[in-house]
């Protein structure tokens, strides 16, 4: 459970967060608004904003101005929510489900379930290359966009975690590679964009990646478990998909106890990176909130 002040803390900042993303996406009266309004349904679906909220913080623990983040907090939200629309149609995962809600492909058809994910990623740079800051710090931020998600990142996983569905076996190290990219990719360019925004040291941005790429990774696997252990009236999706489809996650491998054991030591290398941050009290206590969370 998140404390009070922490829950009033980000709460403030997911509003901030929705209020961005709803201005940048009023998009009416067009002749393609059906494509629009599915870019904002698909938005607007929700989640609970953790790679948006990273920027933010990581950019505050640096003693920068979260308002300076606030376009490229936006621009990778939009990125990462165009990769589940694009995640859940037939061709891939097939859901018709998306946080309690119809899936974009499924209210508005497959084919502008396409489109709507396009028009995302690329509406993700318009934002990013038009935020308001130093030129240097907009290439910086761009270039971590497109690096984290493209092939050489969330692209990558994704590409990985295909073709693991063929395999008859996996070992650790190389389901930990799938999701090091598919899932890590986007948190850790959260955290270096916040350090870039917010001016961090050489050794901030070190222990930003650190930190990054322990909760990735601690994130996917409370994911596998929760497919496995978790409520979907609460989840806002099916459960058992992985069983279902033979896929090997680390609850396949570790068991579930197996699993909630490397998640928390994954979580305490997080913490661990976070201690060059003089004031990281809200990572703290999300990081730790996340290790726990049922949905």
């Amino acid at each position: 459970m998140l404390s009070e002040k922490a829950e009033r803390h980000f709460t403030s900042s997911i509003n901030l967060i929705n209020a961005t993303l709803a201005d940048y996406l009023c998009i009416k009266h067009t002749p393609y608004q059906v494509v629009a309004d599915a870019m904002e349904y698909s938005v607007d679906i929700g989640g609970k904003r953790i790679r948006p909220l990273l920027v933010l913080e990581f950019c505050k623990a640096c003693g920068g101005d979260i308002v300076d983040a606030l376009p490229f907090a936006a621009a990778l939200e939009m990125i990462h929510t165009y990769s589940l629309v694009h995640d859940d149609l037939p061709c891939m995962d097939n859901d018709s489900l998306r946080r309690g809600k119809e899936s974009t492909w499924k209210k508005f058809g497959e084919t502008y379930g396409v489109l709507a994910g396009d028009a995302l990623l690329t509406y993700a740079f318009q934002i990013a290359s038009d935020a308001g800051v130093s030129d240097h710090t907009t290439v910086k931020c761009t270039r971590l966009l497109a690096n984290y998600a493209g092939i050489y990142g969330m692209i990558g996983g994704q590409t990985l975690d295909i073709q693991n569905e063929d395999a008859e076996s996996l070992t650790i190290e190389e389901l930990q590679e799938t999701h090091r990219l598919k899932t890590g990719a986007l948190i850790r360019c959260a955290c270096e964009l916040g350090c870039v925004v917010g001016h961090g040291s050489a050794e901030q941005f070190e222990a930003a990646k650190v930190f990054a790429e322990n909760l990735g990774l601690a994130f996917q696997i409370i994911d596998d478990i929760l497919d496995v252990t978790g409520d979907p009236t609460i989840l806002g999706k099916e459960v058992g998909q992985d069983l279902q489809n033979g896929k090997i996650t680390y609850v396949t491998l570790l068991g579930v106890d197996g699993a909630e054991k490397l998640a928390r030591e994954y979580t305490e290398k997080a913490l661990e990176a976070l201690k060059v941050f003089p004031d990281a009290e809200y990572l703290i206590e999300g990081t730790k909130y996340l290790l726990e969370r049922n949905k």
